[in-house]
């Protein structure tokens, strides 16, 4: 019996927890979180992603979940409309496709509820060393002593610990896309329906968009920037409010619901580069490996293929050719869709670039 642990409940640990489970393996995933993360903004299945969910049985379950937005206005800083379009939004593209979107912590949920039975789950905690050994990986953990595996995946996103412990600091892979954002989920105050609302001025913005059949709404607030020193959630709150500060519309709206909100997430822009994504016995997946940044819109795609192809290889040969193989089928699909992000990152990319970075790879 072979016994793998993944880092990180996300979309990606939880997607790879599903196949590996259903291979045969014994599943540990460790997720630093008290329990499963709520919060977070609206995201997207597209193209193959759609097979990788369809192949788990739960294409039917994330699609009840879909936002259905209508469309989308975008305003400048003083709330006049500048366009608008029943064809497209921002955050999903077109909506005449079979692509759909939803909320982070609904596909996160369905994955959890689909794995529970078969996969342990151990809510927080976090790898503080991993060691290498002849027949596996010693992991220590922060408050539960030491286990050995015979694989460990990281799959604990943008500040990836598990990349962290060994490949090296953070700031050797990870390229700055001269944004942040902060999003939070308030009440609807706007009183939207199925409509999503984008404001602009110079380098600040933001997206406000209904959930949860109109009853809330997820708020997304950026800014352009040179990379930053760590904050606290305050300091990091009070940074927005100075540089949305003397915007009309409802943006001093949105700062005060910002101020009072408890879920809150704040960071930055960036995407992740490494000339390998395994050493060993120890391999990283999806935003850990090869963010490509909500900029791309395709961060969700890419884990749930990523965690796809990775268990495939795993169900083929050991881990001494099954990294490399996953390696070799993922990095064309990977840099087209981290091209995505740079391509116009205020508008998004054109419907040709997404159309072919989507389908860029073959499951096999």
């Amino acid at each position: 019996m072979r016994n793998v642990l993944i880092s990180g409940a996300g979309v990606a640990g939880g997607t790879l927890a599903w196949f590996l489970a259903r291979d045969g393996w014994t599943v540990t995933v460790v997720e630093r979180a008290p329990g499963l993360r709520t919060g977070g903004q609206a995201i997207d299945v597209r193209g193959v992603a759609l097979d990788v969910v369809g192949r788990m049985g739960l294409d039917e379950r994330m699609r009840a979940k879909r936002t259905r937005m209508r469309g989308m206005s975008m305003v400048d800083g003083a709330g006049q409309e500048l366009f608008r379009s029943e064809e497209f939004t921002y955050s999903s593209g077109r909506l005449d496709n079979d692509d759909y979107e939803l909320l982070r912590d609904d596909a996160v949920a369905i994955l959890h509820e689909a794995t529970a039975d078969r996969v342990e789950y151990v809510f927080g905690d976090s790898i503080t060393a991993l060691t290498e050994e002849a027949h596996g990986v010693r992991v220590e953990f922060e408050h539960s002593g030491f286990r050995t595996f015979d694989l460990v995946v990281g799959a604990d996103g943008l500040h990836s610990a598990v990349r962290r412990l060994t490949f090296g600091p953070e700031e050797r892979f990870s390229t700055h896309l001269g944004q942040y954002l902060a999003i939070f989920p308030t009440a609807n105050f706007l009183g939207l329906e199925d409509w999503q609302m984008w404001f602009r001025h110079e380098e600040t913005g933001g997206a406000i968009y209904p959930v949860r059949d109109n009853t809330e709404l997820r708020v997304t607030l950026g800014f352009g920037s040179e990379p930053l020193p760590p904050l606290t959630v305050p300091e990091q709150k009070q940074l927005i409010a100075e540089r949305l500060a003397g915007l009309g519309w409802e943006v001093p709206k949105l700062l005060a619901a910002m101020a009072e909100a408890e879920v809150f997430y704040f960071d930055a822009m960036a995407q992740i580069h490494l000339d390998r994504w395994s050493t060993g016995r120890i391999g990283l997946l999806g935003d850990a490996g090869y963010c490509a940044s909500a900029l791309s819109g395709q961060g969700t795609s890419l884990a749930l293929v990523g965690a796809y192809v990775l268990a495939q290889e795993l169900g083929r040969a050991g881990h001494e050719e099954a990294f490399p193989a996953y390696e070799r089928r993922m990095r064309p699909f990977v840099a087209l869709n981290q091209a995505l992000a740079t391509e116009n990152p205020t508008g998004g990319p054109s419907e040709e670039s997404l159309a072919r970075a989507k389908d860029a790879i073959t499951l096999g």
